[in-house]
């Protein structure tokens, strides 16, 4: 069990560090953007179109750093329709099913940029490949695949709900 914490603390410092990487790319570009349009009259080419990258980089990733301390979105209505008893069995079942629901969606990503990179799409302002941004899809939920099928192993690892450490 010490060495999944580790794990899922790895991952977890891994998405902080990328999230924060690509919230400061897209902070930075449009500032630089925003700069060059009043000093200069125009703006940068391609800018808004990075800042739209790192947003949803940004976005994806943060999947996981919801996940990891427990802040992402759940319905909480049926909370108390079962046993209480049931709470260890019941926590191990949604930890599984959103491993599965998390494997699913990274294995549709998986298709979706594979098939991009088969077309070779382009972005027509960038002029460059869209597919090593695309890959951020089935990375953020082949990691949630991970983190939450570790949470179905060993529940005692999975975060309170709304931790704010």
């Amino acid at each position: 069990m010490n060495r999944a914490r580790a794990f899922i603390d790895l991952l977890y410092r891994l998405e902080k560090a990328v999230a924060l990487f690509a919230f400061a790319v897209m902070t930075l570009v449009i500032i630089a953007d925003v700069v060059s349009r009043k000093l200069m009259g125009h703006g940068i080419a391609g800018a808004p179109r990075v800042a739209v990258y790192a947003m949803i980089i940004t976005a994806l990733i943060s999947f996981g750093l919801a996940s990891h301390k427990g802040r992402h979105l759940r319905p909480h209505f049926a909370d108390n329709w079962l046993p209480e008893k049931w709470d260890s069995m019941i926590i191990r079942l949604q930890e599984g099913l959103m491993a599965v629901f998390c494997l699913i969606f990274a294995i549709a990503a998986i298709i979706v940029v594979y098939d991009t990179y088969l077309l070779q799409e382009t972005s027509r302002m960038l002029r460059i490949v869209l597919w090593p941004m695309q890959s951020v899809m089935p990375l953020a939920f082949l990691i949630g695949a991970i983190r939450h099928g570790i949470y179905a192993c060993y529940p005692d690892l999975r975060p309170e709900e709304g931790t704010l450490s």
